[in-house]
């Protein structure tokens, strides 16, 4: 049974690697069904073992394959996108309010004149280019009717960047938009009653008390994810602490905190029915085992508590595996927990077959695994020795522990678990976030029983209890997770809280799989400290850079901004740093880090920030937080933020040059003149950079215009030859004059611009300037990120087609 479910595991893990849905997918599962009997009847053995595995995988991909295609049916036309709609329906979920704007998922009801997917997510912001306005408050259950824009869901492509699409898919939307501000819109019902929309209005009052009672406190958003599981409110700077100790999945409804919870309920139930709930001569345990009422009790209580969740993936995915462990206490199967835990993974990617294209997924189980590995079968002291030359039948058996030494024993299996998680998932963290916590044993060590034993019951308690009651509940709560806070900010402020390294190829990873598996082996298996030394090529394993004399190129898909890394073989420089989404949300903090992370970067010899508009401006302070950097030129004011975040920072002026590994580096712009200049924007401020390689030259021009450009031409004339093209201002019809295209004569012009952005880019005379050139436009919103290699020549990789995925 194993071998079959992880197998279709395995199978449904493969479709999701697949650039398109293969046809009809019922047809070929009832097929394998067909086999499936079969070959239970007839084959024995080895051989059944394995066809069994092979058809169990191939089940897994066509199930996948149908779930998915179910999925992607609903959809808005490609005509319809950006027309103004009036629909009908009501809020799905817990709505996300910040003083900017009030994000939220509907379920459609009706559209009027347009055929709308039945849930979309929309955004509804308090006021644009100066317009303010107050957006309603909003809660789940009402029925509204609303007019809106919408578009068909995209997301930015980058590597090792984050599947916004595929997460779209997974929660069933299949379109995206804002509601327009002259409306007119409408609430025609307070509340429609459904379950799920009993349960979130349940969860928004439970979010509204607890904001009430910790109105302006430091942690109150740390306190709503630990009763409703609602994570959003968190400070970015927080969970960069708790991700660096390593407890972020303390702060939540985590799997911890739910198994605990039904831990409590069952134990609570199983002892009240061995005791016949106190009742005079009855003796309900000969009914049914109290064991069996404390796990239907306990799997109970985790619904519920999941329900809190929001039915959350996540927690989701805990809820099926205690209702399996629950299922095989009740049907007397649980013999072997590995079937258990197998049988759990089976249900969670039968239910949702994206799961495994998460972290949490992997993460989870193999947790659970590492513990049972490490644990199970291994020999544990229950009572003291007797002495066999005793008369007293009780002093030969021996005598029970005592309470000293059961506490001591519940400590030595607690550091045996907490030793073999954090070794045991070493590797698997590696893989998935290319670093490892150092401090997240200690951490951990106290943050576990600090926050599963006192500040989740406080917290859960004071959700439940009246008012009055439940606001010195809340407020110790939170006293008590400033408190730890304090503490895990000391231990990620420490240099080496975290370890990094590049993400490891397949072949890499398994290797240190295996030696984790010898480490943790039993005792008296041989040498397992050996078992490290397999670790040594995936901690000591360095980023991978272009040979001398070859400049690599990533053009990030960014949206609507510029963010550009060029590598040579001993030096990296990123040109711009994308846009700010959001409060705490911006294209370093999304994109451009964890592309660094993932490739072990932890060093930049020199950042170029064009000029100050948000667009190429707005991810550089994250990127200074996290990314250590020599040196800044920019024509940002030496007052700017930026600039004073810089550990060196110069103006950047026309004249500049430098060299590394056989590339010259030529500032063109702005001249030194252009800064007294007090009536020039920003825009024709642009530090424009030309690279030249051997193989090829690039050219880097930020958001020049055409007076920028004339005098460029005026002054560099085939100076500005270049092979690949940045195109300037991201295609604005103020840029790309047809002067400065016959000066550069480009191959390929790359076009980094946001899908469906507000400001048309890019202008349609601009485009036809450069087909009429036959210049090759690469632009970042079809084609995702841009990998542009220099060598011999120039190539080209486009991400969307590198890693062509079906829900793209």
């Amino acid at each position: 049974m194993r071998s079959a479910i992880l197998g279709f595991v395995a199978g449904a893990a493969f479709l999701q690697s697949q650039a398109a849905l293969p046809a009809h997918p019922l047809y070929a599962l009832v097929a394998l069904l067909v086999l499936a009997a079969s070959i239970a009847r007839l084959a024995h053995g080895w051989a059944r073992v394995a066809a069994g595995t092979a058809c169990a995988c191939a089940l897994g991909f066509y199930w996948a394959a149908l779930l998915a295609s179910h999925a992607l049916a609903p959809e808005l036309a490609k005509a319809d996108e950006g027309r103004d709609v009036f629909v009908t329906g009501t809020i799905a979920m817990l709505p996300n309010r910040t003083s900017h704007f009030t994000r939220f998922v509907f379920d459609v009801e009706r559209a009027e004149g347009l055929r709308v997917p039945p849930r979309i997510a929309l955004s509804w912001y308090a006021g644009f280019r100066g317009d303010v306005q107050a957006v309603p408050e909003l809660r789940p259950g009402e029925r509204w009717r609303l007019k809106m824009r919408l578009q068909r869901p995209h997301g930015n492509a980058n590597p090792h960047g984050f599947e916004y699409e595929l997460w779209l898919l997974e929660q069933g939307i299949r379109a995206t938009g804002y509601v327009r501000l002259e409306g007119p819109h409408e609430r025609l019902d307070e509340f429609v009653f459904t379950p799920r929309n009993a349960v979130e209005r349940m969860r928004d009052s439970l979010r509204g008390k607890i904001g009430r009672a910790l109105d302006g406190r430091e942690y109150a958003a740390v306190i709503v994810a630990l009763v409703i599981g609602d994570q959003r409110g968190i400070d970015q700077e927080d969970w960069q602490a708790f991700a660096r100790t390593g407890v972020s999945h303390l702060v939540s409804i985590s799997g911890l905190h739910i198994t605990m919870i039904a831990g409590l309920v069952a134990w609570a139930a199983s002892a009240c029915w061995r005791r016949s709930l106190f009742v005079r001569h009855a003796q309900w345990p000969l009914l049914l085992p109290a064991q069996k009422v404390g796990a239907l009790a306990g799997m109970l209580a985790a619904l519920v508590y999941v329900a809190l969740a929001g039915f959350g993936v996540p927690a989701q995915r805990t809820l099926t595996m205690l209702c399996v462990v629950a299922l095989a206490l009740w049907t007397d199967r649980i013999a072997c927990v590995s079937h258990v835990l197998a049988l759990a993974a089976g249900l969670v990617v039968l239910i949702d077959p994206w799961a495994v294209m998460w972290p949490g997924f992997w993460l989870s189980f193999g947790a659970v695994a590492v513990i049972l590995f490490a644990t199970v079968g291994r020999t544990a002291v229950y009572k003291n020795a007797g002495d066999p030359a005793a008369i007293d039948p009780g002093a030969r058996r021996g005598t029970p522990l005592t309470r000293r030494q059961r506490l001591a024993a519940s400590l030595r299996a607690a550091a045996t678990t907490q030793y073999a998680v954090t070794l045991g998932l070493v590797p698997l963290t590696m893989l998935l976030f290319a670093q490892v916590s150092i401090v997240s044993p200690f951490a951990n060590a106290i943050a576990i029983p600090v926050v599963s034993l006192l500040v989740t019951p406080l917290a859960l308690a004071g959700g439940l209890l009246p008012e009055p009651l439940a606001t010195p509940l809340l407020v110790l709560a939170h006293e008590l997770m400033r408190q730890l806070a304090g503490l895990l900010q000391w231990f990620s402020a420490a240099p080496l809280a975290v370890y990094s390294a590049p993400v490891p190829p397949w072949w890499l990873f398994a290797i240190a799989l295996a030696g984790t598996l010898w480490l943790l082996a039993p005792r008296g298996w041989p040498v397992r400290w050996l078992g490290a030394a397999c670790w040594v090529p995936l901690l000591a394993a360095q980023p991978d850079a272009p040979a001398p004399g070859t400049v690599r190129i990533v053009a990030f898909d960014v949206g609507q901004g510029m963010a550009v890394l060029v590598e040579t073989a001993g030096h990296r420089l990123l040109y711009d740093t994308g846009p700010s989404y959001g409060p705490e949300a911006n294209a370093g903090s999304r994109v451009i880090v964890p592309y660094l992370r993932a490739r072990g970067i932890g060093w930049l010899d020199g950042i170029v920030v064009s000029h100050g508009d948000a667009d190429h401006a707005g991810g550089a302070l994250a990127v200074l937080k996290e990314v250590k950097a020599g040196w800044m030129l920019s024509s940002l004011a030496g007052s700017h933020a930026v600039a004073l975040a810089a550990a060196r920072h110069r103006p950047c002026e026309a004249g500049q040059r430098w060299e590394w590994d056989g590339i010259r580096f030529e500032m063109l712009h702005p001249t030194a003149a252009s800064y007294a200049d007090a009536a020039l924007k920003t825009n024709g401020r642009s530090c424009t950079l030309r690279i030249v390689a051997p193989g090829g030259t690039v050219l880097l021009p930020g958001d020049i215009e055409a007076r920028q450009e004339a005098e460029l031409v005026a002054r560099s004339g085939d100076g500005l030859r270049a092979d690949v093209l940045l195109v300037p201002h991201h295609g604005s019809g103020t840029s790309s004059t047809a002067g400065f295209l016959d000066a550069v004569r480009p191959r390929v012009a790359i076009l980094q611009v946001g899908y469906r952005n507000r400001y048309r880019h890019p202008k349609r005379e601009v485009m036809e300037r450069y087909d009429e050139r036959r210049v090759h436009v690469v632009r970042t919103d079809e084609a995702g990120a841009v990998l542009i290699t220099v060598a011999d020549g120039v190539s080209l990789q486009q991400y969307r087609r590198l890693r062509p995925r079906y829900w793209h």
